[in-house]
């Protein structure tokens, strides 16, 4: 982030009093300098993506989300990916199930590497591998990932700005009246947020971008007190547990489907963070 922006600037809204106001414009300023290639280098590449193991991280995520997707039959006219970060494995499988998604990040940085790669670029980070993982998980030729390539850049009809602290999270007009359909956010409101009441808040704005019935795929972490943004910029997160995730969820109205749980194998452990597990959780607004 270069100054401050007005989107930035927006973040300091009204978020539970002064004290809220200022722990999130402080998680604001923790976020100066963040560097999507060294993000992606640290979270993205083996072992935690090793396509080859099925103890690695982002299979077990990939494999979540195709079977909320393919297998449970999440469909619709629009999903929202809320704080996308520079990442698009979390739409693959969602991109054959929905005729519009949007992504969205509140860091421009981020924005810009996702637009790199859909604009027909090349990112950060080669998703070819994540593309042809998928491909095998729908049952389909590896090979196939040009057409999933395609199908995706298809889909994705916006980046947009986004604050999770704001009650009115996307740009006025950005949905249909009703709401999404389906939202997935992953990893991100945690990261964001400078305690539990800030991560609870936030999640009860997500839920004004969903329409009734619609459903809420969230993937986050657990046990984890920071991260690192870029070398030497460590970044706190909420810590949770996975009782406080379902008590979140509860108090914001979801009703909670189902929720999984990754634990970290000790070589997983590289010292870019210090998470325990990560979480899965399929919810449904009433």
């Amino acid at each position: 982030m270069e100054g401050e922006t007005g989107e930035e600037q927006g973040m300091k809204g009204s978020h539970g009093g002064e004290s809220g106001m200022e722990g999130v414009a402080a998680m604001e300023a923790c976020y100066q300098g963040f560097n999507p290639a060294a993000y992606l280098q640290y979270n993205y590449t083996a072992p935690r993506a090793d396509f080859h193991r099925r103890d690695s991280i982002v299979p077990w995520k990939l494999s979540c989300l195709h079977k909320a997707f393919t297998e449970e039959g999440l469909r619709g006219e629009v999903l929202v990916d809320v704080g996308s970060g520079p990442t698009l494995y979390q739409v693959m499988s969602a991109c054959e199930h929905f005729d519009r998604i949007i992504l969205s990040d509140f860091l421009e940085v981020n924005r810009n590497e996702l637009l790199k790669w859909l604009q027909g670029g090349e990112g950060s980070l080669d998703w070819t591998p994540y593309l042809q993982h998928v491909c095998e998980l729908e049952g389909r030729s590896p090979t196939a990932w040009r057409e999933k390539a395609e199908r995706l850049r298809s889909v994705v009809t916006d980046v947009l700005p986004v604050d999770v602290h704001q009650p009115h999270p996307l740009p006025p007009g950005t949905l249909p009246h009703s709401g999404a359909d389906c939202l997935v956010s992953s990893f991100c409101l945690e990261s964001v947020s400078p305690d539990l009441a800030s991560f609870t808040r936030a999640l009860g704005h997500l839920s004004r971008l969903l329409r009734r019935g619609g459903h809420l795929l969230l993937i986050g972490a657990l046990g984890e007190s920071f991260y690192l943004g870029a070398p030497g910029l460590r970044i706190p997160v909420v810590s949770l547990e996975e009782s406080q995730v379902c008590s979140s969820l509860r108090v914001c109205g979801y009703n909670l489907l189902r929720l999984s749980v990754y634990h970290l194998p000790p070589d997983m452990k590289l010292g870019v963070d210090d998470v325990t597990g990560v979480f899965f959780a399929e919810a449904r607004k009433p």
